[in-house]
């Protein structure tokens, strides 16, 4: 090495100690950014999918519960049981007591001396109450009649129908524009209207 190049020496390693040091400089300020850039950006991706999925939580939650083949046991208060089925019902999602069903069909004391079947359409089941509309058939060991509409009483075991209601009964064909079923069965009451055939062989 000659004297010539001798000062050049320090002076290279000054200028890479230089450049290294303005390297470290802006790394020191690009790294802390960067970092708080992804940290910020996985925030916003967070809070989207949050925002996003929101209304389809909203929306599963308002959706009503339906069930199918619905089936509920139970007893009036005068120990006689009772079941209640249906193809399928559905949860009234503003009035949770309240229950809509497809083909409901009840059966008093089943398989006992007072059996009693009624069939409808549709049904609305609400506070102990079952009211079968649309093409609501009853029918006993004695006793098979049409009618508009059927209200059982699942506390009390009694049921009334407002609509009108034909059909035959143990003295004959009957027609009313109302009628009663009390006392598990052995009372039959017709209103309004009422207008019987007796059958002679009865």
């Amino acid at each position: 090495m000659s004297l010539a190049d001798t000062p050049l020496a320090p002076r290279a390693d000054f200028e890479r100690w230089r450049r290294r040091s303005r390297a470290i400089r802006t790394l020191r300020v690009v790294l802390p950014s960067l970092i708080a850039l992804i940290f910020v950006s996985l925030i916003g991706s967070v809070a989207i999918s949050t925002f996003r999925a929101q209304p389809r939580q909203t929306a599963s939650q308002d959706e009503p519960i339906r069930l199918i083949n619905f089936r509920a046991i139970g007893r009036d208060n005068k120990g006689r049981g009772f079941v209640l089925t249906a193809d399928s019902a559905v949860r009234d999602p503003k009035d949770y007591g309240k229950v809509y069903l497809e083909k409901p069909a009840l059966v008093l004391d089943e398989r006992g001396p007072d059996e009693m079947r009624i069939r409808g359409s549709t049904g609305v089941f609400r506070d102990g109450k079952l009211q079968l509309t649309d093409g609501v058939r009853l029918s006993d060991s004695d006793n098979a009649f049409q009618t508009a509409a059927s209200m059982f009483d699942t506390e009390t075991g009694e049921l009334s129908g407002s609509g009108p209601i034909q059909g035959s009964g143990a003295l004959g064909e009957v027609q009313a524009k109302s009628y009663g079923v009390y006392d598990k069965g052995e009372r039959l009451v017709f209103k309004g209207g009422v207008r019987m055939k007796m059958d002679p062989k009865k």
